[in-house]
């Protein structure tokens, strides 16, 4: 987990110095953003929801009207990554089609149809003494999104930040460079449209990585919170180096646990969908945990299943006895987010040890049990805490779009603030306000 702000400074020169010691092109260049993304963000938390949302509906026709501007930047990005070497489920999470840019715009429409976050009273409370106490949403301020390959984020980042009343500050990836200008200069347009400043989302013009330890290090100033969405190297970079708060998961080691009164159909689709529908996700299941009172029934048709779908099973010794197709697992494996079709199976003597593992190894993101037995059910439900947790349902379902959110820039698996999808709600804080007459404290 990321070190608390004491913690990291005795271990970090100052910020002074190490703007001293930054590339001044690149200092320069960040200041300016940073500045400009301030007063925009002063401007965002007085701005009413009615001109937001027609800065978000003109973004939405202009993605839309520049369809196949932003599909040839995209194709272009595609093929240098391909080129590159880059994975395969890195290029999957890159690409876009029609249908994807169409969604794009449908999820700045789904946005503008959720209630505004910001100015909601949230408690209140009148003292013995008169004095009226109530706590209300506000904006975050500034927050900085550094993402990898998706240049969804570059829509739905600065979408959400907006309606929250947020300025954001966008670095992308360089291998969706180009797909993300084209996406931005749509959302820049939608600004114009409702007079608001175009500095209100930022893209950062540089894919020099030195934007980003200074981004990280040297703009505690200007930036309020960080937003890491990427391997697990880039999040754990920015939850070490970063000087701010951090929304964040490193990693998605989700599970699905089948109980031994689980129905068989459900049990199979569940895994199915859960491991293989889409295994570049966070939210994909790379541990399968099956009860020993179901081994005899259910082990086996889940497992040809995955390996229909084209699965590599690795199973601990139990797994590989019933199933020789599967390869022996190692204790890497149950540590290991493969983000492939790759899935680690382990048989367990029921929801106690299918807890106790989930514990041990997960990562807090999602974890599923499929049970008919509703007193297992809420025994999982909690007892497990990570930061969702589903019962009968694909752990794919760890999605903001699929919470009723319109759209989610990351996955919190932290304790504090926000958890699971980070949505509109998510990108807001709030503050007391305190009304009285005249009241004084006594000596």
């Amino acid at each position: 987990m990321r070190k608390n702000l004491r913690e990291l400074t005795l271990f970090m020169p100052s910020a002074s110095a190490l703007k001293k010691s930054a590339d001044p092109i690149i200092a320069e260049t960040m200041i300016d953003i940073g500045e400009k993304a301030r007063s925009a963000a002063k401007i965002l938390a007085r701005v009413n929801t009615e001109t937001k949302n027609a800065a978000l509906l003109a973004a939405a026709l202009a993605i839309e009207e520049q369809s196949d501007m932003i599909l040839k930047a995209n194709t272009e990005d595609a093929t240098e990554a391909k080129n590159a070497g880059l994975s395969e489920a890195m290029i999957d999470r890159m690409l876009l089609n029609e249908k994807k840019v169409a969604a794009l715009a449908g999820a700045l429409r789904d946005i503008v149809a959720l209630p505004d976050p910001v100015g909601r009273e949230l408690w209140e409370t009148t003292r013995p003494n008169g004095l009226r106490i109530n706590r209300v949403s506000t904006p975050l301020g500034v927050i900085g999104m550094i993402y990898e390959s998706r240049p969804n984020v570059t829509a739905d980042a600065g979408a959400l930040a907006l309606i929250a009343g947020n300025a954001v500050i966008l670095r992308g990836g360089s291998e969706c460079v180009r797909s993300n200008r084209a996406i931005h200069a749509a959302l820049q347009a939608g600004l114009r449209a409702a007079n608001l400043p175009v500095d209100a989302i930022t893209l950062v013009p540089t894919q020099d990585r030195a934007a980003v330890g200074y981004m990280l290090a040297n703009m505690a100033e200007y930036i309020d919170v960080i937003i890491p969405r990427g391997g697990k190297s880039l999040v754990g970079r920015v939850q070490s180096e970063a000087r701010v708060p951090v929304l964040a998961h490193l990693e998605g080691i989700c599970h699905t646990y089948i109980d031994g009164a689980a129905d068989l159909k459900k049990a199979i689709d569940i895994t199915v969908n859960a491991k293989l529908r889409r295994t570049g996700v966070c939210g994909a299941t790379e541990t399968l945990l099956i009860d020993a009172k179901a081994e005899q029934t259910h082990l086996v048709p889940i497992l040809e299943a995955l390996t229909a779908g084209g699965c590599e099973i690795r199973g601990d010794a139990a797994v590989c006895a019933a199933y020789p197709q599967a390869k022996p697992a190692t204790e890497e494996d149950w540590r290991t987010e493969y983000l492939d079709k790759i899935i680690a199976v382990r048989l367990v003597d029921g929801a106690d040890a299918a807890i106790e593992h989930i514990e041990s190894y997960g990562s807090g993101h999602t974890e599923c049990v499929v049970t008919e037995n509703d007193a297992t059910a809420e025994h999982f439900l909690r007892s497990v805490n990570s930061a969702i947790v589903t019962v009968n349902a694909s752990t794919q379902f760890a999605d903001g779009g699929e919470f009723g959110m319109g759209a989610e820039i990351g996955i919190a698996t932290g304790r504090i603030h926000a958890r699971g999808p980070v949505g509109l709600e998510q990108l807001t804080t709030f503050k007391y306000q305190v009304r009285g007459n005249g009241q004084t404290r006594p000596l």
